[in-house]
């Protein structure tokens, strides 16, 4: 390599956060287009060519429910790494390119998480190969980030102080209890992907037993918690993100736009996309509605009096 060429690649990356802000914007490019395939109602040719149907034939089952409910998991998916992908364009141009140490562990913890669920294939069996494309594109420019980074952490910052009298304190104490709660989301829907792959209220949903869809075709079920397993990761690496975010991210203009978008990206297509398909089940749909309450109200509180001030 000549040095024209190592000057080159010094300015490409510089101090680590263009690679990071890349990942960032893949994680938008592939949640973005999660969302538009999965809204064209079709499935991806590999699912067609591992299932031995195309979704039309798919969707003569048990009244198209089967295929409807695959595309509310995809749809889910695309929004939460949308999220993704916002958090994390927040934690590489804000506090990480100012030094604070938090905003890399914070990448590095979600980060991990959302690359080892891609693992949990193991647990049923079905290798992606869309998936594992898309995570071996990102992961050496995610790595290079971080290890470039690794020496911008320089400023220790001790954890926000949360003054429950206050309705700053109140709403970021409500903002973590939502992270939190999607944490344990996503690892309870990880974990029934990799087990059970259905809840009661999936099957009342469709309409029938998890035996009598698995008769429908034995890759069909592999399929399903291939989708349960990814939506369940990505759900617990943002919710880490998010808590690191709020426990010691300083309140500014631009945390609370970036959680407003990413909550909006998450939220919406999890809610949203139920009464599309018609699965209303309050007992299902109930929890998210909760936490998308708190979150609501946490926002409102916390970005008070900064959400328009200067970042």
């Amino acid at each position: 390599m000549t040095h024209d060429d190592r000057g080159f690649l010094h300015a490409l990356i510089g101090d680590g956060t263009p690679l990071l802000i890349a990942s960032a914007l893949f994680l938008l490019g592939c949640g973005s287009f999660a969302i538009f395939q999965a809204s064209t109602g079709q499935l991806l040719p590999h699912d067609t060519r591992y299932l031995g149907m195309n979704a039309d034939q798919l969707c003569t089952y048990h009244g198209c429910r089967v295929l409807h409910f695959m595309i509310h998991d995809r749809i889910s998916f695309g929004g939460v790494l949308i999220a993704i992908g916002v958090i994390y364009l927040w934690l590489a141009a804000f506090p990480l390119r100012k030094g604070e140490t938090w905003a890399w562990w914070a990448i590095v913890a979600s980060g991990l998480v959302g690359f080892v669920s891609f693992l949990s294939y193991f647990g049923f069996g079905y290798f992606d190969s869309w998936h594992g494309a898309a995570t071996l594109t990102l992961l050496p420019i995610f790595i290079g980030g971080i290890v470039r980074t690794r020496e911008l952490g320089t400023l220790i910052m001790p954890p926000q102080l949360i003054d429950f009298r206050s309705r700053a304190g109140l709403g970021r104490a409500l903002l973590l209890l939502a992270s939190g709660g999607i944490v344990v989301a996503g690892l309870v829907i990880t974990t029934v992907g990799m087990t059970t792959v259905f809840v009661p209220q999936d099957l009342e949903y469709i309409g029938d037993t998890r035996s009598a869809i698995a008769v429908i075709h034995p890759h069909l079920l592999p399929l399903i918690a291939h989708d349960r397993a990814g939506f369940g990761g990505a759900l617990a690496s943002f919710g880490v993100a998010m808590f690191s975010s709020l426990r010691y991210g300083r309140a500014s203009r631009a945390l609370w736009q970036a959680l407003a978008i990413a909550g909006t990206a998450g939220f919406g297509t999890a809610i949203g996309i139920h009464p599309v398909i018609g699965y209303l089940s309050l007992t299902h749909l109930g929890p998210a509605v909760l936490g998308l309450a708190v979150f609501a109200a946490g926002l409102g509180l916390a970005g008070s009096g900064t959400f328009f001030a200067r970042p």
